[in-house]
């Protein structure tokens, strides 16, 4: 079982990332951890595109499920700069409408919206980091069609030639 933790600043320290989110997609955990994007609704700590992913593990003490449209304050550490895994014995909890049906605010002993609330005052808002056209690793590690291999080989090599006659010429 996970361990209680008090909503304090030195509670809310502990992590990276803690941001105010909508679930956009969702995919479950089969071979490898689960995936969900959210769409950030408030940034309390961190630096995130508007949508970003957090991975998570669904064997764990404490795990529940994501589900498309859901909202829900998560605490969580980077993974990778566009990315982040989530650890279910996190402060991280799911809005409920009901709030007698609310079984964060039994345990934690505050409200969603008190939560929020706390944040706000104590961490404050930031404005999310504008998506780029290609978010994530993208076209990164996409190698160059041969032309321009062969391009970039041709204008490397006349680069070293120059150099090289230019040393000569200045530095003989």
């Amino acid at each position: 079982t996970c361990p209680l933790t008090t909503l304090s600043t030195a509670e809310c320290d502990k992590y990276q990332i803690i941001f105010r989110g909508k679930v956009v997609s969702h995919t479950t955990c089969t071979d490898k951890p689960g995936e969900t994007v959210f769409q950030i609704l408030e940034l309390f700590k961190g630096k995130v595109h508007e949508k970003f992913k957090v991975f998570y593990h669904c064997n764990e003490p404490c795990s529940s499920t994501f589900n498309p449209g859901e909202e829900w304050i998560i605490y969580t550490n980077y993974k990778q700069v566009d990315n982040a895994r989530l650890d279910w014995c996190s402060r991280s909890r799911k809005f409920i409408k009901n709030f007698k049906e609310d079984y964060y605010a039994q345990t934690y002993g505050n409200s969603y919206d008190e939560e929020v609330a706390f944040l706000r005052k104590n961490l404050g808002t930031y404005k999310v980091m504008e998506d780029r056209e290609e978010n994530a690793a993208g076209k990164r590690n996409i190698l160059p069609s041969k032309t321009q291999f062969i391009v970039t080989l041709f204008i490397s090599m006349a680069v070293v030639i120059l150099f090289i006659q230019l040393f000569k010429k200045y530095f003989k």
